[in-house]
């Protein structure tokens, strides 16, 4: 196909200079009727291409003109036998996935390290899980992805599942053997659905982690916008093969898009997919090459870790993507949200996220060589600077577990009751540090990375009660609780 086309941004700006008098949605009538001080900001361009789906303008629930070229479009590029736009992220894309290949009640795999938006899907389909244990780094405190042998032994367990689901890459870059994942699925007859939200530049270049789609997958989320040129809140979906009804995938993708969507970011989906397709190999190389760069530079910071191609081969790391940077600073006795909260305050540099051990920056091809200049400078003064540690307990219990290294994640809580029945279920509110042995009703995520710790229908451990305290105390925020303060959580009634 021709990849230089962008034919739903044409249709726009085709319908801009026409000329036409609008009488439709959105009231602000491209611009006019908006408030100047954000209408300035914005300029006339983005607000006269904020429209309304009218006639010539196509359908995202029902496409058959310019959306559906462009959908095509993006499906060639991706090596996809069909593509969708996704206006509401990659978090709607992972609960299409689940509600299209599974029935309610039906078990699917998945790696614990899910995002919380796998959860939200195991809500709304009401899909039992059947958790799989990521290889844990304890020297990094993170989860890195499940092995091809962690996904046989589970399906040998449990050989009712119907379904797998797997994340690749992790928030961290860190990417699994995904064609080997894939065989082990095909061999049982199952779909293998992969979050690759993190992944939707690897298509394009040689020298990064193989593509979901590439490596066999049958649905694939990318979230676009995360390492792309789209506009936040847009992502794809993209599928191969048919393990997974066509037509109950494009009636499931019909119930998460709104009749009201944001032409402005399907067409930034649509150009974006161009500037890949065209442009890609180019504008990564250069990428890629600033963010090792950037690496070796951090690396030769005493104090500084920041892991690469060394960790190749380790369980759960079978590839990696070089444009995510994760700066250790456990060694500068720092933890990554003190980190993250010093390079923003002191040196105007902001990180993607933070967690304990780690500050993570991301390399996009939008990063700039002086941008990855003021990252260098700010943590080499990092290095530097003596200052207390005050985010720790006045016993410094804390301080001891992470200087001595025995800071654990916590274990896979005991599942009691499926997710949805658990969220929808009677509930009461009860003393967070009092609610080991109790039913959770609620999903608990430190957020970035976004990965529940705990969620409904599991039960509340001590270890997770302790792992959570400790991380409010070293500044984490918090998503998913009604108490955001986390003095209280909401269980299961007895």
């Amino acid at each position: 196909m021709d990849q230089s086309r962008t034919p739903y941004f044409d249709v726009l700006l085709d319908y801009v200079d026409s000329g036409v008098i609008p009488f439709h949605t959105p009231g602000h009538m491209q611009g006019k009727g908006m408030d100047r001080s954000l209408r300035d900001f914005l300029g006339d361009n983005v607000l006269a291409i904020d429209l309304t789906q009218i006639r010539g303008l196509d359908d995202l629930l029902q496409p058959t003109e310019a959306i559906a070229e462009a959908q095509a479009l993006a499906a060639d590029a991706y090596g996809a036998d069909h593509s969708f736009f996704l206006i509401n992220g990659s978090t709607s894309g992972n609960q299409i996935m689940m509600m299209a290949a599974l029935n309610p009640g039906e078990k699917m795999a998945l790696p614990r390290n899910s995002h919380k938006s796998a959860m939200g899907g195991l809500i709304m389909s009401g899909v039992q899980p059947v958790w799989m244990q990521p290889e844990v780094d304890d020297a990094l405190h993170m989860d890195h992805t499940v092995t091809p042998d962690t996904v046989r032994q589970t399906l040998g367990a449990q050989p009712d599942i119907k379904a797998v689901y797997i994340v690749t890459p992790t928030y961290y870059g860190v990417a699994a053997d995904i064609e080997a994942i894939a065989d082990v699925v095909h061999e049982r007859g199952l779909p293998l659905l992969v979050d690759e939200a993190w992944g939707p530049h690897f298509r394009f270049h040689p020298a990064l982690p193989i593509d979901a789609i590439g490596a066999g997958a049958d649905l694939v989320v990318n979230s676009t916008h995360k390492m792309l040129g789209s506009m936040s809140q847009t992502a794809m979906l993209h599928v191969k093969g048919k393990r997974v009804k066509l037509d109950r995938l494009k009636g499931v993708v019909k119930l998460f898009l709104s009749t009201s969507p944001n032409l402005v970011l399907i067409a930034s989906l649509d150009v974006a997919r161009k500037q890949m397709a065209l442009e890609g190999p180019a504008l990564l190389s250069r990428t890629i090459e600033l963010a090792q760069s950037t690496r070796r530079q951090l690396n030769a910071i005493p104090g500084v870790y920041c892991f690469g191609e060394e960790l190749k081969g380790q369980p759960g790391v079978f590839d990696l993507d070089p444009t995510k940077i994760t700066i250790t600073v456990k060694n500068l006795g720092y933890t990554g949200y003190e980190a993250e909260e010093i390079l923003r305050r002191r040196y105007n540099v902001q990180c993607e996220l933070a967690d304990l051990f780690n500050s993570l920056a991301l390399f996009t091809i939008g990063t700039t060589p002086e941008a990855a200049e003021r990252l260098v400078h700010g943590v080499s003064q990092l290095a530097r600077e003596d200052r207390p540690i005050d985010v720790f307990s006045p016993s410094g219990v804390l301080e001891r577990r992470l200087k001595s290294g025995t800071y654990a994640l916590p274990k896979i809580p005991p599942i009691r009751m499926l997710p949805r029945d658990a969220f929808l279920a009677k509930t009461e509110s009860v003393r967070f540090k009092s609610s080991a042995g109790r039913i959770c009703a609620e999903v608990i995520t430190p957020y970035p990375p976004g990965i529940p710790v705990v969620s409904p229908g599991e039960e509340i451990t001590r270890e997770i009660v302790d792992y959570l305290d400790l991380e409010l105390r070293a500044g984490v925020r918090m998503q998913g609780p009604y108490d955001a303060q986390l003095r209280t959580i909401r269980v299961v009634s007895k």
